[in-house]
């Protein structure tokens, strides 16, 4: 019959929690009084057959018998039917991914909840990517949780984001996934035993809700769930779980040495196991009915071989997961670890004192009552308690959603959002957030600079017909439509769009006048024009100087062409380059011509104003404007600075003596004679180059690979590059 204590109102509901093994299947059945849990009644069962095999169902209909079994007995100890059951999925399907991912912001900006919420779903995104691309990834998966490791703010490992001011925030993540097949045939056992899950949770969890309080993840502490098929890892630290892990070797391993040394059936040889740890002497009959008594040392001895291969995988295992160090102290739980020697062993594996490996067993039940007399609080009953317990801490299923028409199964911690259905569905988390078109980078005066593209539309999304938002809860069985999110415009930026253009002024003194001339941009080395469409890595800086002729055609003077040009007092020609402050006298037919609108004071300015520079050599700078017209003028003229000029009239008096060089001009090689010294323009005496084929597009000019403008100096063997830019 039931007992009325169970009926009061200081009990939090009755929960009947399920531990579905390898070997054994365990039923528990309590509730909650005053904080502590009562276990009501309790049920374990062993399988006739190997339904089961490394914690996964082989045979439903065999392992929902058992179930049934349990079920049966449970109810006719508490007096009334039970409907609903928690299970829990074993450590030997979990797969977990570790991962790191960051968000940077165009500017510093204030930390917010949903920001961090978005940086959790890049990180389960991106371990979802990880695990789909392992060759091993045979199944569906489904994301059943995640918990954060660590945060960083700036690069700076922080404990807590939300509130701060950063440029870049990052986080390391441990995502946890189940196969689609394993959680639908422990769906389909629980339910041909007549009952329905109300909650389902992992295997490494629920011991660990058991056997490791909260109060201890502080410690660097590694949990050992020794079951039948497999040894389930999971390590803490920090406060919080920081990886799980599994190794295929267990209790099955060391059965299966009795089978073959004892001639006996593989429910004889567990017996046998379980014996040689409780008793001193094992009592058996092998399958020719022949019986037996032998020491329990002797199956110890058998084990042996079996135990160090055992502890050495888990061993390693613990290490791996722990950054390739042991951990400070770890617990066993499981039937498997009751082995003989099975803690020390592993104590020796992981070079820890034997005191800091231990069974978690009656000393982590302390605040578990047992009302069903006879229960002797074991390592065994750590897992299926704790399948009790996840219960009234997260109560989660997997519930039933419609998805852009499809059926769709989610696990349900109790905070399923549209968001995650859209990952679970396959939506990768850049088609659920606005995207910007493509940005282009240029570099403006050796800085470089992002021109960002325009912002898409959000992604369209509808619950049972409303429109809602991304973070909205899920409902059972809602009809969810998205439409992914659109790539903006991408980034387009003319040279007139910069805030360099003409945002500032050269001053150039001219015929004593103080003349105000914008500055332009260069373009990888060549002057465009405002309209050029700049491209991804291109170059721009300002040109901090004209030539002659550019300030000539700037002002729309007429030049004398029989009169004279004069750059800081010397001798120059229509290509030499004019700096700031540079003083500059001209002879011209249309002087008068020259109106206020770039004159930069109302008086003219004696020579010996601040104005005029003192220094009287002119600048030959290494790049000129790639102005076609300007190009037909150096060629004529063969004029290429006004330096070069001078330093030519004293060395090429008689070309005869000039010295001879071999260039490669675009592939081909060709001689240039008549002087000492030779620059870029000196080529169009032997190369043909229609300066009336321009249409509009510039000119690119290389020197052994590097730009380079017309003034610059050429040797012997260079290898010179000419030819028009695509516009």
């Amino acid at each position: 019959m039931e007992d009325k204590r169970y009926n009061t109102e200081k009990r939090d509901g009755i929960v009947f929690g399920l531990d579905i093994g390898t070997r054994n299947v365990v039923g528990t059945v309590g509730c909650m009084i005053d904080g502590e849990f009562h276990v009501v009644a309790e049920v374990m069962k062993q399988h006739k057959t190997r339904a089961m095999l490394d914690g996964q169902i082989h045979n439903i209909s065999r392992v929902a018998e058992v179930i049934s079994e349990v079920k049966e007995e449970l109810e006719a100890k508490i007096g009334h039917t039970l409907t609903e059951v928690c299970i829990a999925a074993a450590g030997r399907v979990l797969v977990t991914e570790t991962t790191k991912v960051a968000y940077e912001y165009s500017e510093e900006t204030v930390v917010t909840d949903e920001d961090l919420h978005t940086l959790n779903l890049m990180g389960v995104d991106q371990a979802k990517k990880q695990l789909d691309s392992r060759e091993d990834a045979k199944y569906r998966f489904y994301c059943v949780g995640y918990s954060v490791v660590k945060y960083y703010l700036n690069g700076e490992l922080f404990g807590s984001l939300e509130g701060h001011k950063a440029s870049k925030i990052e986080e390391e993540i441990i995502a946890t996934f189940l196969p689609e097949d394993v959680v639908d045939g422990l769906y389909s056992a629980v339910e041909r035993a007549g009952l329905e899950v109300a909650n389902l949770t992992l295997e490494p969890i629920a011991a660990m809700n058991v056997a490791i309080p909260e109060n201890f993840r502080m410690l660097n502490i590694a949990l050992v769930d020794v079951g039948a098929g497999t040894s389930d890892l999971c390590i803490t630290k920090d406060g919080s779980i920081a990886a799980y892990g599994m190794i295929p070797y267990a209790g099955d391993e060391l059965t299966e040495v009795i089978v073959q040394a004892y001639l006996v059936d593989f429910a004889t040889a567990e017996q046998i196991k379980i014996d040689s740890t409780e008793n001193d002497e094992v009592i058996f009959k092998d399958i020719m009915g022949i019986e037996h008594t032998i020491k329990s040392e002797e199956v110890w001895k058998l084990l042996e071989e079996t135990k160090e291969k055992i502890t050495n995988a888990v061993s390693d295992r613990i290490k791996e997961l722990n950054g390739d160090k042991p951990v400070a102290a770890a617990f066993v739980v499981g039937g498997g670890g009751k082995v003989h020697g099975f803690t020390t062993a592993l104590s020796e594996k992981l070079g820890i004192m034997s005191e800091r490996v231990a069974l978690r067993g009656e000393e982590s039940m302390h605040d578990i009552i047992f009302d069903e007399k006879g229960i002797k609080k074991d390592p065994l009953l750590v897992t299926p308690i704790g399948i009790c317990l996840n219960y009234y801490e997260q109560r989660n299923s997997f519930i039933m959603i419609h998805f852009n028409g499809d059926m769709m199964k989610l696990y349900d911690n109790g905070k399923l959002t549209v968001i995650d259905a859209a990952l679970q569905a396959g939506y990768k988390t850049e088609e659920l957030f606005p995207r910007r078109g493509k940005e282009i980078t240029v570099s403006v005066n050796g800085i470089n600079r992002m021109i960002r593209g325009e912002e898409g539309e959000s992604a369209k999304v509808t619950m049972d017909g409303e429109s809602v938002g991304m973070n909205t809860p899920l409902k059972r069985n809602c009809d969810i439509t998205i439409s992914p999110s659109t790539v903006g415009v991408g980034a387009t930026c003319q040279v007139k769009d910069l805030e360099e253009y003409t945002t500032d002024n050269l001053y150039f003194v001219v015929n004593q006048k103080r003349i105000a001339c914008p500055k332009f941009l260069e373009v990888n080395g060549v002057l465009e024009s405002p309209d050029y469409e700049l491209h991804d890595g291109d170059r721009v800086e300002n040109r901090n100087y004209y030539t002659v002729g550019q300030l000539a055609k700037f002002m729309d003077i007429q030049l004398d062409p029989n009169g004279e040009i004069n750059v800081n007092n010397r001798a120059s020609s229509l290509d030499t380059l004019v700096y700031e402050n540079f003083t500059v006298d001209l002879d011209t037919i249309n002087y008068a011509s020259m109106d206020d609108s770039y004159i930069a004071g109302e008086n003219d300015i004696d020579d010996d104003q601040d104005y005029k520079s003192d220094n009287s050599e002119s600048y030959d700078g290494d790049i000129d404007d790639n102005d076609p017209e300007d190009m037909l003028d150096t060629a004529t003229e063969n004029q290429n600075s006004e330096t070069a000029i001078v330093e030519n009239k004293a060395e090429n008096k008689d070309d005869n003596k000039g010295i001879p060089i071999r260039v490669y001009i675009n592939g081909s090689q060709y001689t240039i004679t008549g002087k000492i010294k030779y620059v870029f323009v000196d080529i169009f005496n032997v190369f043909p180059f229609d300066i009336n084929e321009s249409n509009g597009r510039g000119v690119y000019t290389t020197i052994n690979g590097e730009n380079c403008g017309y003034v610059q100096p050429i040797q012997d063997g260079d290898k010179i590059e000419i030819g028009w830019k695509d516009k």
